[in-house]
């Protein structure tokens, strides 16, 4: 009973009693507030806005009002915390680039076992901006797609794309619906390339695929090596990707090779 006191006794040489205290109450508001439940500090906010490769997307608010920005919680799918989650997690930690999504912070909730990735929330993606311009073109209200915000989400993508490649990370999963851009605020306009649940880092050259390595890529973007079966490719499966995005908003189509009559 008496260690406490015993351990106490060199600190009293640096700091009082009052100073202790004040850092122990310090240390466990910290404490806390890294504990603290995902329910506790956002309040979600209607159904889900999205979903990703290992889970669902939710916008959510801060209870406190301590800013009026909307967020968005990414729950993985499952409980615990998977390979996939822990890989996801640890390359977007690693990642700072103003292209690419960025993560705030993690949630483990102790209560389900779920894991949330809180980041900024995005008002749209390259899917939707699509969808509408299509939607108009069918009702004869088509609205031109300026060119300079074809050059800028262009020029953002390829730039974000540059960076994960120069530091050896594979997206393996580009399309529309991974693509985003910011609404209202600060960041008006700025793409953020999302879902990193099937990014992989990757060595030069590359190691062919594991049997049980899952094919890569929504069918409808892969690039021609992957759709005839190779194994083994390159970065350039992003390339291909972010080329057939841009077919669809230059030509307001669904997907450049789309079956007829689907």
């Amino acid at each position: 009973g008496e260690v406490l006191p015993l351990l106490r006794r060199p600190l009293l040489l640096f700091w009082s009693e009052g100073e202790l205290a004040a850092m122990d109450y310090d240390f466990k508001v910290k404490t806390a507030s890294v504990r603290a439940k995902v329910e506790d500090i956002f309040e979600f906010e209607g159904c889900k806005v999205g979903r990703g490769t290992y889970g669902h997307v939710y916008k959510a608010r801060r209870k406190d009002g301590s800013d009026s920005k909307d967020y968005a919680l990414k729950q993985i799918e499952g409980t615990g915390i998977s390979m996939s989650a822990c890989r996801e997690i640890a390359l977007l930690r690693e990642l700072k680039h103003t292209n690419v999504i960025s993560l705030q912070r993690v949630f483990l909730s102790h209560n389900d076992r779920k894991v949330y990735l809180l980041f900024d929330f995005a008002e749209h993606d390259l899917w939707h901006i699509i969808k509408f311009h299509r939607t108009a073109k069918a009702n004869k209200k088509q609205v031109l797609v300026p060119r300079g915000m074809v050059k800028s989400l262009l020029y953002q993508i390829l730039d974000g794309i540059h960076y994960l490649h120069s530091n050896w990370v594979l997206h393996r999963d580009l399309k529309p619906a991974n693509i985003l851009v910011m609404g209202e605020g600060p960041e008006r306009g700025r793409v953020k390339i999302a879902d990193m649940g099937f990014a992989r880092l990757f060595n030069s050259p590359l190691k062919p695929l594991a049997d049980l390595d899952p094919v890569v890529v929504t069918f409808w973007y892969r690039a021609p090596e992957l759709l005839l079966g190779a194994r083994h490719y390159t970065k350039a499966i992003g390339e291909r990707s972010i080329c057939g995005a841009f077919y669809y908003l230059f030509q307001l189509l669904d997907c450049l090779f789309w079956p007829q009559g689907i």
